[in-house]
This record gives structure tokens, C-alpha cells and sequence, in this order.
């Protein structure tokens, strides 16, 4: 008889453990529900985080061979998100300048010394293959490439050694606008528009 005790005693038992972790539950989920109620959202904010790039450009300028490039002017809408600078550590000096466009597309500044620039150029475009056709940009003549992912204006400086892309998911439209307010400056000196 104290066998069939001690088993309905853990039966009982059991069922209290299992009742208390259910209460436990309900209570967490009722408070997660209520922090959710008091936390704000805004579905319209914007999730692009702009950064400021002043300080990389400064630095870039001191330490790059060539001259860097950067956008004055930029209409609003134009928003820098990512920015970096690779210095002579690497065996080339690479200039990434990231924004995304009024129209939420990426478009970006790449700029290196490499002495491969095909590779660069292949690399930063995401495969984009040279076409044969050309962009007039603010009196330059822009070499278009055409990809699956992003599209590309590229410029070559064989006195100064280096290539410059403007690439991205921008239209050529967008592209050219970015390529057009760029200002290349060596030596410190920042652009006059704020970042």
C-alpha cells in the first residue's frame, strides 16, 4: 500500500511541475507582449543608417598616391553609408565610399592603384562586363559596364595609376549624377559639402 502512495504522490507532483512551468510561460509571454505595447515603432523611418566620412576622406587624402575622389554637391536624398580606406599594407591603395541613392538604390566610389585594374574592376562591379559604349560626364568620358548585379562608370588615369569606378544597382542616370559632383583632392583637404 505505500507503493501506491509514494506513486500517486509523484503523479501529483509531476502534474504541479507541469502546471507551474504553463503559468511561467503564460506570464513571461503576457509580459513580453506588454513591453512590445510600450515599445515605439515607426514602420516609415528610414533603415539606412548615413555615416559621416570626413575623418576616413581627410585620411585617405594624407596617405593615398593619387588624388582621392569624393562628391560635392550631391542633390538631397544622397545618402553615404559605408566608407574605408585600405592604405599600402596591402599592396594597393583602395578608396570605398558607399551611398545609397534618392531612389534606394547602392551606388558607391571605389578608387584603387592596383596593377591589375581589370581584377579591381571585376571585383568591385561584381563580374560587370566593359561595353562598348561611353558616358559623357561632366566633360569626361566614362567607360560603361553592364552586370547582373550592379552596372558601372569606370575612369582610368594611366599618369596617375589608378582607376576609378562609380558602381552599383543605380541606373546609369544615378551613376553618372554620383560621377559628376566627384572632386579628387590630395592632401588633406576636405570637401566644402558636409558629409
Amino acid at each position: 500500500m505505500g507503493d501506491d502512495v509514494e506513486v500517486a504522490a509523484d503523479k501529483q507532483r509531476g502534474k504541479q511541475t507541469v502546471r507551474d512551468m504553463l503559468i511561467s510561460l503564460a506570464v513571461i509571454l503576457l509580459a513580453a507582449w506588454v513591453i512590445y505595447l510600450f515599445i515605439p515603432h515607426d514602420e516609415d523611418q528610414d533603415p539606412v543608417r548615413p555615416v559621416s566620412y570626413r575623418v576616413e576622406l581627410d585620411s585617405a587624402r594624407r596617405a593615398a598616391p593619387y588624388p582621392v575622389a569624393a562628391p560635392v554637391g550631391l542633390p538631397d536624398g544622397w545618402r553615404a553609408t559605408s566608407v574605408t580606406f585600405q592604405g599600402e599594407g596591402s599592396g594597393a591603395v583602395d578608396w570605398h565610399l558607399g551611398f545609397m541613392s534618392p531612389q534606394d538604390e547602392y551606388a558607391a566610389v571605389e578608387q584603387s592603384d592596383a596593377k591589375r585594374p581589370a581584377k579591381f574592376i571585376r571585383d568591385v562591379t561584381q563580374g560587370a562586363e566593359k561595353t562598348e559604349r561611353t558616358q559623357q560626364v561632366e566633360g569626361d568620358a566614362w567607360m560603361r559596364y553592364e552586370g547582373e548585379k550592379y552596372d558601372a562608370l569606370v575612369r582610368t588615369d594611366e599618369k596617375q595609376a589608378m582607376t576609378t569606378v562609380v558602381t552599383g544597382t543605380a541606373g546609369f542616370a544615378e551613376l553618372g549624377q554620383l560621377a559628376g559632383a566627384l572632386q579628387e583632392k590630395q592632401g588633406g583637404s576636405s570637401p566644402s559639402a558636409t558629409p
